[in-house]
């Protein structure tokens, strides 16, 4: 705890904690800062990017995360419906900024859509969907689409264990 490397990842937190918009966010900053200093299951590198998550990612964004820790596998509908109710119009400025949120923490790495993947945990190529050939449909896909399912990335769950909870528990065998 008296490491330089440990000093700089406070340093920054404190930063970000002094920055933050709701206590909440300054709540999970110091949850990260201290499950940092009382395990050792990630680099501090990962430390530091979680906390400039904290720092650039609204709480809006971090609404979408828990629901999606919550429910994993949830679609773009379940999450909105979880957290807002019911669907607004898709050309509302409500639908543009969750399709912005669901963007950003999907670019980001803390989100993806659900993939099958080998015993190696490489990922597999969907099968091609053949559509039999007539009209088209002229609707582009809904912000609040309900067939695609959503997950943490791994990384994404590593940023749910150290900063939105409490005490991080050391896992068996390291």
């Amino acid at each position: 705890m008296a490491s330089e490397e440990y000093l700089d990842i406070v340093r920054k937190a404190i930063r970000a904690w002094d920055k933050a918009d709701t206590e909440e966010k300054r709540r999970y900053v110091a949850n990260l800062v201290t499950n940092a200093a009382g395990t050792r299951l990630c680099s501090d590198d990962v430390v530091r990017l979680f906390i400039d998550w904290l720092d650039t990612y609204h709480e809006s964004h971090l609404a979408v995360i828990r629901e999606i820790f919550s429910n994993p596998g949830s679609t773009r509908f379940d999450i909105w419906t979880a957290i807002y109710g019911d669907p607004v119009r898709e050309d509302s400025a409500e639908a543009d900024l969750y399709k912005l949120l669901i963007r950003d923490l999907s670019t980001g790495g803390v989100i993806r859509q659900v993939r099958d993947t080998n015993a190696d945990g490489q990922f597999l190529r969907k099968q091609a969907v053949r559509r039999p050939s007539g009209p088209t449909n002229s609707i582009v896909e809904s912000a609040f689409e309900g067939s695609k399912q959503y997950m943490l990335t791994e990384l994404g769950k590593q940023f749910v264990h150290y900063s939105m909870n409490e005490v991080v528990r050391r896992v068996s065998g390291t």
